[in-house]
């Protein structure tokens, strides 16, 4: 008798851990993917004001407006936003090689293929920054990928290609070298959270990840631009220096939500959820810079948001 109330007393602690366990892994998948659609809305935003700071700034001067005041609102913030978040000397080397071409490289990469291209090929390339993301998470970090996972994750991307493309005949140069840039440009998006998510194993802390990284882009990106003008920050006018600001701390948040839902979840579910972004650019544009909503746009919604669909129900 003692003894069967002994297996059913183990059965009952059994069953109590697995339920926990079950229940902490629905919590981290939440987290994961709100803090995903987080990285998305604000990265969507960043596209918008950005193109407001554009009007009299050009891209590269505004890179090292928009990267060093996130890193220094950052760095202002630092003592209340790390207080109690331990340090792990191992991850540092991890952090600082992957904040030395992201965000950085990434925008030069954007500025170069912007500036030889044009922002339509740039941004529809740019896309697949996602393919990468899962591709490398599959390889390197052995995550599942379900067939409805991938299904879902092409659908995305196909929709927000097709959110991008304004105009078939903007396409006529993707045989040219250049193609070279925004390419390169998708793959520096897509490998980063795979790497980041390498760091978090060592040293999980995504705000210890994310001021690293920013203040090493910084320094990479000032450097740059004295090289190129003889000066950190180049005369701009006023209103070009406050939407890069903006820009930055929009940028700076996302990138920051981004590291926490690759913490908490896997990557073959947050890369598809931010890919959305551009819904948000198209939102945004129709209300800020007061762009037409046109078939075309809202037929690739419909597509990215079936994707995102057979992403999180799969």
């Amino acid at each position: 008798m003692l003894e069967r109330h002994a297996q059913i007393g183990k059965a009952l602690a059994i069953g109590a851990k697995i339920g926990f366990n079950t229940r902490r892994t629905t919590e981290r998948m939440t987290a994961a993917i709100l803090f995903a659609f987080a990285s998305a809305a604000l990265l969507g935003a960043g596209v918008v004001t950005s193109q407001l700071g554009l009007r009299t700034m050009e891209p590269l001067t505004g890179a090292a407006v928009a990267v060093p005041c996130f890193t220094l609102l950052f760095l202002l913030l630092s003592p209340i936003l790390l207080a109690g978040e331990p340090i792990v000397w191992r991850g540092l080397p991890i952090f600082a090689a992957i904040g030395l071409f992201f965000p950085a490289s990434l925008t030069l990469l954007a500025f170069a293929s912007n500036r030889a291209l044009g922002p339509v090929i740039t941004s529809t390339l740019g896309n697949l920054a996602p393919l990468f993301s899962v591709a490398l998470a599959v390889l390197l970090l052995h995550e599942p990928l379900r067939g409805l996972q991938l299904a879902g994750l092409v659908i995305a991307v196909i929709g927000a290609v097709i959110i991008s493309v304004t105009r078939p005949r903007d396409l006529g140069h993707w045989r040219s070298w250049a193609l070279l840039l925004p390419l390169a440009a998708a793959l520096v998006r897509g490998v980063t959270p795979p790497l980041v998510k390498l760091g978090l194993e060592v040293w999980p802390s995504p705000l210890w990840a994310c001021f690293i990284g920013y203040i090493m882009s910084s320094l990479v990106l000032l450097a740059v631009q004295r090289i190129r003008q003889g000066k950190f920050l180049a005369d701009a006018p006023r209103s070009g220096l406050i939407w890069f600001a903006v820009t930055g701390i929009a940028n700076g948040l996302a990138t920051l939500t981004m590291f926490t839902a690759v913490r908490h979840g896997p990557i073959t579910l947050v890369a598809p959820v931010i890919a959305v972004f551009p819904l948000v650019t198209v939102l945004l544009s129709k209300v800020v810079l007061n762009n037409a909503i046109t078939v075309r746009i809202l037929g690739g919604t419909v597509l990215t948001v079936a994707g995102v669909a057979l992403v999180l129900a799969s």
